[in-house]
């Protein structure tokens, strides 16, 4: 089985005008977009800049420690955003004041500095949108927000998502549409928690791998027994569909009554 194509040309406007519709009806004319050089930041920075003119989007950069900017000047350099909307915060000292002092006396796992990370990026992200009169548009997409791979009110926070709809393999597909540079597209996905951290290596998997299960088990509502019938590997799709139904809490906090 392959997975299903999306009409690059139809999404591209469909997403343009979400962007645009979005941020009028809102009462904004700018966003913010947190560039790390990924495909997802690298697209939405793209896309917010065909919907509302580049001089009206923010990027920021927010690497920890020593970690490249490269693909995100290639990717800010491509959406022509302006240089006064250029930002750029290195935020390995905030994160290492915070891990200090966590009160836990647990062991500080590479997890928790991770989301202490991702968390403190969404500090800086929101403040600059508080200062610029801004919205920060979000990257994530469907894979990640189905396998719950994302930090809780950390990179999944948002005030528009325009991929969460998009599946990975559809990212792709759009990039490759609107001729993101290579070099980003090509790259080993990553959330940038630590030096050398890959989505795969934590995921147990890759996103051309999951994303038809994915497809297949959320949106078709096969169960596991069919899925497998279909000739893709036991031990991955229930690998994948694990993963899905541990993190579905992810998508219902905060717990009401």
């Amino acid at each position: 089985m392959t997975f299903p194509k999306i009409d690059s040309q139809a999404e591209t406007q469909k997403i343009v005008s979400f962007i645009k519709e979005t941020t009028r009806r809102e009462g904004f004319s700018k966003v913010v977009v947190a560039c790390s050089g990924g495909i997802d930041s690298s697209l939405t920075l793209t896309l917010a800049a065909k919907a509302i003119g580049c001089d009206n989007v923010l990027a920021l950069k927010l690497p920890l420690a020593n970690q490249s900017v490269v693909l995100a000047n290639l990717a800010i350099s491509f959406a022509e955003i302006a240089p006064e909307n250029i930002f750029e915060i290195n935020i390995k000292g905030p994160v290492e004041k915070i891990v200090k002092n966590t009160p836990s006396k647990n062991k500080k796992t590479r997890i928790r500095q991770g989301n202490i990370a991702v968390r403190t990026r969404m500090i800086y992200l929101y403040d600059l949108a508080k200062a610029k009169h801004a919205l920060v548009c979000g990257t994530s997409n469907r894979s990640e927000h189905l396998l719950g791979y994302f930090t809780r009110y950390g990179d999944e926070a948002a005030d528009l998502a325009p991929l969460l709809y998009l599946y990975k393999t559809q990212v792709i597909s759009l990039a490759n549409y609107l001729e993101i540079p290579q070099q980003i597209i090509e790259a080993v996905p990553s959330a940038g928690m630590w030096k050398g951290q890959t989505d795969e290596d934590e995921l147990g998997f890759s996103y051309a791998e999951a994303d038809l299960i994915l497809h297949l088990f959320c949106d078709k509502e096969m169960k596991k027994a069919q899925i497998i019938k279909k000739g893709f590997n036991r031990k991955l799709v229930e690998k994948v569909i694990k993963r899905v139904k541990e993190n579905k809490f992810k998508h219902r906090v905060p717990y009401s009554l």
